[in-house]
């Protein structure tokens, strides 16, 4: 598909309880509803969608694409807005892409020069992160690809980091933790406006217009991008030592040793074998 053929494009961000709806015209803002829909995406997006058409004079059948921030994020938020755009496209065959949720994150900060870690919170006190930069000329880059851990994650990735800008409501529900680590590696933390801080659909229609300019649609294998640790994992780290299901491991691993060993003394013993 070639850019310029894109024109309308409907643009949803579920993947948190920020829920953010956008219709775009090439790069121009037509409507835009945003709302906490925590729990209730599947009450709201399809009221929020229609709204959004309403206000622009465009309908279903207008629109050139779909895009979608496709996670990591809220497991149902996520599975509600795929479910939305996938019947969206099954009546009316208009192609879908995906922007990751951290890399739509990056998109609000276009104008801001060097390292971007956007940080959205997960189970468990737990966060997603990654790192961004933007080149000119080349694009938004990737230095570390989405990652899910405790806080102090994030400030172990940026030790090196002497400045960066740090946000998402990861940040700021874990601002003092990964401020003081961070701080403690010689590193500073800019600051952005609060409206930067959440997701935006707009971002997500940016980055799915460029996606759709370069043809890269999604086919019929399209899932959310989770981005989870097990829970035998996030046990692990929460104990700060062995997992059960490593303990388990152990005790097998025990008694087969023991079992050998048994053998073996029987076997080198002549008065066993008689």
């Amino acid at each position: 598909m070639k850019s310029k053929s894109v024109q309308h494009v409907l643009a949803i961000d579920t993947a948190t309880a920020w829920q953010t709806v956008a219709l775009l015209e090439h790069d121009q803002v037509l409507a835009l509803v945003e709302q906490d829909a925590q729990g209730s995406h599947a009450r709201s997006l399809m009221g929020a969608i229609d709204r959004v058409l309403r206000e622009a004079g465009v309908t279903l059948k207008d629109l050139q694409g779909l895009a979608l921030s496709i996670g990591p994020g809220s497991f149902t938020g996520l599975r509600v807005g795929l479910a939305t755009l996938l019947g969206f496209r099954a009546v009316l065959g208009t192609p879908i892409v995906t922007v990751p949720t951290l890399e739509a994150l990056a998109w609000n900060l276009r104008e801001v020069k060097g390292l971007l870690v956007p940080v959205l919170k997960s189970r468990h006190n737990e966060v997603y992160w990654a790192v961004y930069e933007w080149v000119p000329g080349t694009g938004l880059r990737t230095h570390v690809a989405e990652q899910v851990g405790p806080p102090a994650s994030v400030a172990r990735a940026l030790q090196d980091a002497k400045a960066c800008t740090v946000f998402g409501d990861g940040w700021q529900a874990y601002e003092k933790d990964i401020r003081e680590a961070i701080d403690a590696a010689g590193g500073q933390v800019r600051e952005v406006r609060p409206e930067q801080q959440r997701p935006s659909a707009v971002s997500v229609g940016l980055a799915g217009r460029q996606r759709l300019g370069a043809g890269q649609v999604e086919g019929h294998q399209l899932v959310p991008r989770y981005v989870q640790r097990t829970e035998a994992e996030v046990k692990f780290d929460e104990q700060q030592g062995v997992s059960a299901l490593e303990r388990r491991r152990q005790r097998v691993a025990t008694k087969l040793a023991q079992g050998r060993r048994a053998r073996g003394r029987k076997e080198a013993d002549p008065r066993a074998r008689k």
